[in-house]
């Protein structure tokens, strides 16, 4: 197996929202020689945290937990089976195509040196109208979640460069064992694994609230 490492790093070529609506979209991502990452600030507002980089919906992406956004090549050869198409790097929208590492199985704030930079496994991605305008398949949005495999995002905890053939070296181990597949299958509805993470405590303050909603009155 390789080692874990980036294959390629990605911005946005932008275009029209593919989801309908109206504004840019940065869905399209197309290789790039080298990524400038840095924290955006703490709101979906404040953009993405690759310098470059276009975010068209402010209300739900950029932002410190969705500064960086990782899916792997193997993963896009998955879906290229399932699909009979091919993916480019980048096709699904991610600034990083990782090699060599299972993302779903990274665990929440598990730190990682890669190139320069120091990032930190932060929140799973929901599938999107644009997403799914962009895919164009039917039903993209629950095939993608019963997948299992929603990529990764990442905080930028320490500013640099990252490059094509950087490693990822996994700075820390968690103890708390969620995973972002975990995480991610929790997100989209899963109540028993939302309640494990409920407990963890180990999500960005707005998602712990959400689920304290969601729990009122049990018991952590």
């Amino acid at each position: 197996m390789e080692s874990p490492s980036v294959l390629s790093t990605n911005t946005a070529n932008p275009m029209r929202d593919p989801g309908g609506a109206d504004r840019v979209s940065g869905i399209n991502k197309v290789p790039v020689e080298r990524l400038v990452v840095s924290d955006p600030g703490p709101d979906y507002g404040d953009g993405s945290g690759v310098a470059g980089d276009v975010v068209g919906d402010f209300e739900h992406h950029g932002g410190r937990h969705k500064a960086v956004y990782a899916f792997s090549r193997e993963r896009l050869d998955w879906w290229q089976g399932e699909l009979g198409r091919e993916f480019a790097n980048g096709s699904f929208g991610e600034n990083l195509t990782t090699i060599g590492v299972d993302l779903a199985e990274l665990l929440i704030n598990q730190r990682f040196r890669v190139g320069t930079a120091e990032l930190e496994v932060s929140v799973p991605r929901s599938p999107c109208k644009t997403f799914a305008g962009w895919m164009g398949e039917a039903s993209w949005q629950k095939r993608f979640t019963q997948s299992g495999d929603c990529g990764a995002y990442f905080r930028v905890v320490v500013p640099g460069e990252i490059a094509p053939g950087d490693a990822l070296i996994a700075l820390d181990t968690p103890e708390h064992g969620i995973t972002m597949g975990i995480a991610f299958r929790a997100k989209m509805g899963d109540r028993e694994l939302a309640r494990k993470v409920w407990q963890a405590k180990v999500m960005p303050a707005m998602f712990q609230a959400r689920m304290d909603k969601q729990f009122a009155g049990e018991r952590a």
